[in-house]
């Protein structure tokens, strides 16, 4: 069994601030980019391959995480939370010296590795080290943290670019890195007692495979291949037989990377349910709700980071107080009434039309902040409430990886929907408009045409009336869809056992390990 520690206590404080900036690091870098994306292809050109520069990374973060979780739970923490840091540096450090796309798009996998290892073991270090009673409440800022990270980044990222260079997008990750390292690998004193493992190895090649084709498939289809394309058929193809192969040997192997033995539990398994659906929900909000605010109310703020501010704020309401009750009240109990809040949410966004009133869509968006935040530091504490040291990583690796899972297919899946309801209602609306046409230039099957404020000035008023109707009808029913997985985690919630978090369970092995 793996005791981890921190000695003298003194330290933990200093501790906990570098396993925040690994989360910050990490979780944000994603959104951080996205902003920069247009003036990096501007500058390196490969317009055709820009897509690669998201893919790769999350490609890496995602397939890294069980196996990094994993292997923390073999060997220790310190030294794969310290790879994590060097590796996401290291990959920072290139991305900005990169002269090209292709160029990017590798050193951005290699940031993703590093990636891989910092947001689940962050997560497992903090439950580790800190004191039973004290866990809910650091969890909830752990939380807060997580959540926050993937809406400000969009705002810091503009900020940068336009003022600064985007290469600092990446480098601004150093001095960042360099204090989470030392916070960490001077002040983390970790136990040395570990238990030797026979490493998955077969497992590890299968579910990166798996994951390679699965996000290759859902990035290139529709784009670069047609859905019913061999290339993108035969990805599909290759992430189903390799998923088998990973499932077949992950129950053989004698230390799997992914247990699925720990599913039996029903806390840890409602838990991932809710981490899978209520990401995918939250997700779509995310995206769409910028989308509508500026290519259909013709919102000023090109930056989603100022957009999405009110849910940033409901989300860190919760994401701090669900931390704080986690002692005083069971783990469902407080998920419950706060996943109700997020079914309401993306349910009221359903009504949405071009005479919502900003008030109205504000009000909606603190909804969704509310109902979503909880999942940030709840899930994170329910998942591994009853593992041992042993399998605590690997615990916290495995939700979130499916967290971001959830996420990607949502987005993809609801994007190709919102995208198809588009063009059908554009082409019924100019059909019954004479066969009036937007301004050449203009791509009407791509809402963001519409947050351009000189394209929407070319447009003419009657034609711009039928655009409108036709992008927020089609984000409306996204919504609608997208209600399905916000109703499928609120009712895992119920199936939630009824545990909470009970510092005197966990004081005797927490004073044993220190």
């Amino acid at each position: 069994m793996t005791a981890q520690s921190v000695k003298p206590r003194n330290n933990l404080g200093i501790v906990l601030a570098g396993l925040l900036l690994g989360i910050l690091m990490a979780s944000m870098d994603n959104t951080i980019v996205a902003t920069a994306m247009g003036t990096i292809v501007g500058e390196l050109g490969g317009l055709d391959k820009f897509v690669w520069v998201t893919s790769a990374y999350m490609v890496a973060e995602m397939a890294g995480m069980p196996i990094f979780g994993k292997l923390s739970d073999m060997y220790g923490r310190k030294r794969f939370f310290v790879f994590g840091i060097l590796v996401f540096m290291l990959g920072s450090m290139l991305c900005g010296t990169a002269s090209s796309i292709t160029e990017l798009s590798v050193y951005r996998a290699i940031q993703g590795i590093g990636a891989g290892a910092l947001v689940p073991i962050a997560f497992t270090i903090m439950f580790d080290t800190v004191p039973p009673e004290q866990r809910g409440k650091l969890g909830g800022l752990f939380g807060a943290v997580f959540g926050m990270s993937s809406i400000f980044g969009p705002l810091l990222g503009a900020y940068i670019t336009d003022y600064i260079n985007w290469k600092w997008v990446f480098y601004i990750n150093l001095p960042l890195g360099i204090i989470a390292f030392v916070f960490i690998a001077f002040f983390y004193k970790e136990s040395p007692v570990h238990s030797k493992q026979k490493i998955d190895y077969l497992g590890a090649v299968s579910l990166v495979g798996a994951i390679v084709c699965l996000m290759f498939a859902l990035e290139l289809g529709g784009k670069e291949y047609a859905w019913d394309s061999g290339q993108i058929i035969g990805l599909f193809a290759g992430f189903a037989v390799l998923t088998v192969f990973f499932i077949i040997v992950e129950t053989k192997v004698e230390e799997p990377i992914i247990t699925f033995g720990m599913f039996k539990n029903r806390l840890y398994a409602s838990s991932n349910l809710i981490a899978i659906f209520s990401g995918a929900a939250f997700i779509t909000a995310s995206v769409y709700i910028p989308i509508f605010i500026q290519g259909v109310l013709g919102g000023k703020a090109t930056n989603s980071g100022l957009v999405l501010l009110p849910m940033m704020l409901g989300s860190v309401v919760t994401a701090t107080t669900g931390g704080a009750l986690l002692t005083k009240i069971k783990y469902r109990t407080i998920m419950i009434p706060t996943l109700v809040l997020l079914v309401i949410g993306v349910g009221l966004l359903t009504t949405i039309t071009p005479d919502t009133s900003r008030l109205m869509i504000t009000i909606y968006m603190i909804l969704i902040g509310l109902g979503i935040g909880a999942s940030f530091s709840v899930l994170s504490n329910a998942a591994i409430h009853t593992f041992s040291a042993r399998q605590r990583g690997s615990a916290s690796a495995t939700l979130n990886f499916l967290r971001s899972l959830g996420m990607t297919l949502g987005i993809t899946i609801f994007g190709i929907m919102q995208s198809h309801m588009l063009t059908k209602k554009l082409s019924d609306a100019f059909a019954g408009a004479g066969g009036a046409q937007a301004p050449e230039g203009v791509d009407l099957a791509d809402p963001r045409a519409l947050l351009n404020p000189e394209a929407r000035a070319g447009i003419p008023s009657q034609v711009l009336d039928s655009i409108t109707n036709a992008l927020s009808s089609s984000i409306a029913q996204t919504f609608a869809w997208a209600l399905i997985p916000a109703v499928l985690a609120l009712g895992a919630s119920f199936i939630m056992s009824g545990e909470k978090l009970d510092p005197a369970a966990h004081s005797e092995e927490f004073t044993a390990s220190h």
